[in-house]
């Protein structure tokens, strides 16, 4: 499935979702808002999706001046990949993890936090750049971005409702005929997020293993980013992330991988898996 058939795919299923939550708050009334601030949300999230996320996180631009040496080796994997270089952002967290932004490989972003930049070597650090550009390089970073900003209005819309249902009763629905009751607008509000999560986990975890052997092949050495990816999936469960559910996906390893439950709809595949196969192309 090619890199637009998923944009447009997400962008429907999510405007659907986002729909349904409008009608659930506001009867027909609420769904034609929904309806309408969806539109005007994939526009924005085309155009705006990497600003709002590097916004989120506080990332500030680094120059080549601020990291020469960052910046070289990702001009350097940027060249074998045959794509631009990427303007280089860092988070200022000490929770190890990376992600890359951006509509198109000529918009591309490489966000790294603090606490990656100390906890690896250089060999595990250039692993990590690679696969983020290994994103790129796939087209994965609109699809990625688009999910975070739709997500997290999905689930902001639903907090909303909960709320309303608590406090509203069932006034739109006796209104409107549209809504939903008190325990409709509930559930509603308890099922949205976690289909906007499922959503987000059937299309980011496969790409996530095609970044990886990207990620290998753009810098030749398979074993170093298996070794940052065991790394980070060990210091992530010990550092916590001020992150939102809403862009999980996009991250290199998942950043709540230390909170319960958090595994079940997690948009990352196993950390162990990805190291195998990583040692397998390794051995190969």
């Amino acid at each position: 499935m090619t890199s637009q058939i998923k944009t447009a795919l997400l962008l429907g299923l999510l405007t659907v979702l986002f729909c349904i939550v409008g009608q659930a708050m506001g009867g027909r009334s609420g769904l034609v808002i929904a309806f309408a601030l969806a539109l005007a949300m994939n526009l924005g999230s085309y155009w705006f999706s990497d600003k709002i996320v590097l916004s989120m996180y506080q990332a500030r631009e680094l120059s080549p001046a601020d990291a020469p040496g960052l910046h070289a080796m990702v001009e350097e994997l940027a060249r074998n990949g045959g794509i631009p270089k990427p303007r280089v952002m860092l988070i200022p967290q000490e929770a190890p993890n990376a992600f890359a932004t951006g509509r198109d490989p000529e918009h591309g972003v490489v966000a790294v936090t603090q606490g990656l930049m100390r906890l690896l070597s250089p060999e595990e650090l250039r692993g990590v750049i690679a696969h983020e550009l290994g994103h790129i390089k796939n087209r994965d970073i609109l699809v990625q971005s688009i999910a975070a900003v739709l997500g997290g209005a999905v689930m902001m819309l639903a907090n909303m409702l909960q709320w309303a249902s608590i406090f509203g009763g069932s006034r739109s629905s006796d209104e409107e005929g549209g809504g939903s009751g008190v325990l409709g607008g509930l559930l509603m509000a308890i099922l949205a997020p976690i289909a906007a999560s499922l959503i987000q986990m059937a299309i980011s975890r496969s790409r996530e293993y095609l970044a990886d052997a990207a990620g290998a092949e753009l810098s030749g050495t398979p074993l170093a980013l298996a070794g940052a990816l065991g790394k980070l999936d060990t210091y992530s469960r010990q550092i916590p992330m001020n992150a939102s559910p809403a862009t999980e996906n996009m991250f290199i390893v998942n950043p709540f991988a230390g909170v319960s439950m958090a595994s079940l709809f997690s948009t990352h595949p196993p950390t162990e898996e990805r190291i195998r196969r990583l040692r397998a192309m390794a051995g190969r």
